[in-house]
């Protein structure tokens, strides 16, 4: 088994752990305690730049007639047989329930891009699981009740010209797609993408799509299109599992 130490630099009790014997933590249920309705982020996936620290909460539903005395939740990239990475909350400051039998329990992990993610390979599904225990003895484990998407934050850029141009006339609208190499925590482009170019007239609120262009090697994009009226021009680009959707600011060109 392989296991990449991504959490050492974490805040509270996260941290990357070492399974020697990772079959023998599968699903385990001890007693009546329950766990469901895992949810990380808020349903939303993580977007991980080159510097800015990201912090994100996993939440689930516990439940035992004797109360729920602790919780602890994990994210781990692979499988829970052979991981390649492991980040675990635990109830150390990390997670923390409500009082009751039927309580929430919240996990807060935070993630800073130049100490914990150095490899790109990890970027994309991450598992999750979730654990409890009951104040008499009893628990529950779930190990894979769920999945969220860890990814290299995007950016795009835009710039439509010339400006102004004659009704009828060429505009050149180019741009650029990047996003986080966490490798070496600076940005590069992204390749081979589609994007799709919109705009947006004047004096209305809601951009079409007039067509989709691909990046270069370089992650690098140009188009063509007829000028025909004053408006905003932009990128968007959809994502990707390992990439976050990305919209350039509008360029307004004035068409005279």
């Amino acid at each position: 088994m392989r296991t990449i130490a991504i959490g050492a630099a974490l805040s509270g009790a996260l941290a990357c752990t070492a399974l020697a014997v990772p079959a023998a933590h599968a699903d385990t249920a001890v007693g009546d305690t329950t766990v469901s309705n895992v949810v990380v982020n808020g349903g939303k996936d993580i977007a991980v730049g080159t510097t800015n620290s990201v912090t994100f909460k996993i939440t689930f539903t516990a439940s035992d007639p004797a109360g729920i005395a602790s919780g602890q939740t994990y994210l781990y990239h692979g499988t829970w047989s052979d991981p390649d990475a492991f980040w675990t909350q635990d109830s150390d400051g990390g997670t923390t329930c409500t009082s009751g039998t039927t309580v929430t329990c919240t996990s807060t992990y935070t993630i800073v891009p130049e100490y914990d993610v150095h490899y790109n390979a990890l970027a994309g599904t991450w598992h999750v699981g979730a654990y409890a225990k009951a104040k008499d003895g009893d628990s529950a484990k779930k190990t894979d009740v769920g999945t969220t998407h860890v990814q290299r934050y995007s950016k795009l850029t835009v710039n439509a010209s010339p400006e102004p141009v004659a009704k009828g006339k060429t505009i050149t609208v180019t741009g650029k797609l990047s996003r986080a190499n966490w490798e070496d925590h600076l940005y590069h482009g992204y390749t081979n993408q589609p994007v799709k170019l919109q705009f947006r007239k004047a004096g209305t609120s809601t951009y079409s799509t007039v067509k989709t262009v691909y990046t270069d090697s370089t992650g690098n994009l140009k188009t063509t299109v007829t000028s025909s009226a004053d408006g905003y021009w932009r990128y968007y680009f959809t994502g990707t599992s390992t990439t976050p959707p990305a919209k350039a600011t509008g360029d307004f060109v004035d068409v005279q």
